[in-house]
């Protein structure tokens, strides 16, 4: 399967990307760096594929097995190497679950996540090949 896109130069360090011909989405640097900050950073779009991909992998699974939550997010901390190129270096999910009543569904909670890490979620192959990627679940009854 081929993908095409299209990413366009608007000025200053601002760049238009159009995905599958129809979705717009603008990147641009800090003031600092020249830019206007009218968008996400690279990197910042490459943990936002990351969890979107994971994300959409669990809710995709748990639906499936009937689990019943009340809030899902992911959070992300990531350690960035200080020579250049900076790249990630580790980068830890932090599955978060809210609702009633988890506890009694931990087990496919934790299935949802392992085959996303390790079958479904692309991004997730693509980034561990070139950064450490570990990850915890976190319940919060509410």
């Amino acid at each position: 399967m081929k993908h095409e896109y299209t990413t366009t130069h608007r000025g200053g360090m601002a760049f238009e990307m159009t995905l599958d011909g129809h979705h717009k989405l603008i990147m641009d640097a800090e003031d600092d760096f020249g830019g206007k900050d009218r968008g996400p950073r690279p990197k910042q779009l490459l943990i936002s594929a990351l969890t979107g991909c994971t994300g959409m992998d669990v809710v995709s699974i748990l639906n499936k097995m009937k689990v019943d939550y009340t809030g899902f997010e992911i959070k992300v901390e990531a350690d960035m190497t200080e020579e250049h190129p900076k790249v990630y270096s580790k980068i830890h999910l932090i599955y978060e679950f809210t609702g009633k009543d988890l506890q009694a569904s931990m087990k496919q909670i934790e299935k949802a996540v392992h085959l996303s890490q390790n079958r479904y979620c692309g991004v997730v192959d693509m980034l561990s090949k070139a950064a450490e990627l570990t990850n915890e679940i976190r319940l919060i009854e509410g």
